[in-house]
């Protein structure tokens, strides 16, 4: 009989990761062929030759603090405008085009268009923006939808005031619905933004690190970059729910 597995999303056990480094070290023994595959044993040594450099750090610096804009930026829109569209309909109305429009359009084809518009350095803000504010403004409009109706009656019965009433009434209801849009919305914020940097090409990032490194077949170092990416989009997302979750914790 099969035991449910009760393991929280996004954790795995060492042993699976070790399989697939093994997996991986075998394929590329089997291809001996660097420039189509490299081991995983230089891919972590040309990650230590990188890192000494100061240009490293300057692109994992430029690259962190535009995407992690774009997300903060779309968190503070979410929540405003999730909260006007649950208050006032026409606002929802309004807002439910664009906000399927935005999740309908590839992340290619949005990458181009705002290149048109928004210079390539800031390119990856507005794209991790572009890509995290539907999934935010979605789920939180759907956490105040399910709040409990007859807990705000009262609350306006015992004229509760404004800020008590969000700090003990809406946020204890909405708060998971939040960190779950966060948690989904990370990871999607990182792999646009490094897509746009990608295409845009701004100079210092980690996309035009992984552009440079295709176009002269550095195979080491297109995986290493990618193994930085990897590391540092995990790091931020398990600080920031963290964050939050010492945040919500003390709020509550």
């Amino acid at each position: 009989m099969l035991t449910p597995c009760r393991d929280k999303p996004g954790r795995f056990p060492w042993w699976a990761a070790a399989f697939w480094l093994l997996v991986w070290q075998l394929g590329a023994m089997w291809l001996d062929e660097g420039i189509l595959l490299v081991s995983p044993a230089r891919v972590f040594l040309r990650l230590l030759e990188l890192a000494p450099h100061l240009d490293f750090w300057q692109a994992v610096l430029f690259s962190f603090s535009r995407i992690t804009a774009g997300f903060a930026l779309a968190c503070l829109a979410g929540v405003l405008l999730a909260a006007g569209a649950s208050r006032w309909r026409l606002l929802r109305e309004l807002l439910a085009p664009l906000m399927a429009t935005v999740k309908s359009i590839p992340v290619a084809s949005f990458i181009i268009l705002v290149l048109v518009w928004v210079p390539s350095r800031n390119l990856s803000v507005v794209i991790s923006f572009l890509m995290v504010l539907p999934i935010l403004y979605q789920n939180l409009l759907a956490g105040l939808d399910s709040m409990d109706k007859k807990l705000d009656e009262m609350a306006a019965v015992f004229q509760v005031a404004g800020p008590r009433r969000v700090r003990y009434l809406v946020l204890p209801q909405v708060a998971p619905f939040f960190r779950t849009a966060c948690a989904l919305s990370l990871g999607m914020g990182w792999k646009a933004g490094v897509a746009a940097e990608v295409i845009g090409l701004p100079a210092g990032s980690i996309g035009q690190q992984l552009y440079n490194a295709k176009v002269y077949l550095e195979t080491p170092d297109l995986f290493a970059w990618t193994l930085v990416i990897i590391v540092v989009s995990l790091v931020f997302e398990k600080l920031f729910l963290f964050l939050l979750d010492g945040l919500l914790g003390r709020l509550a």
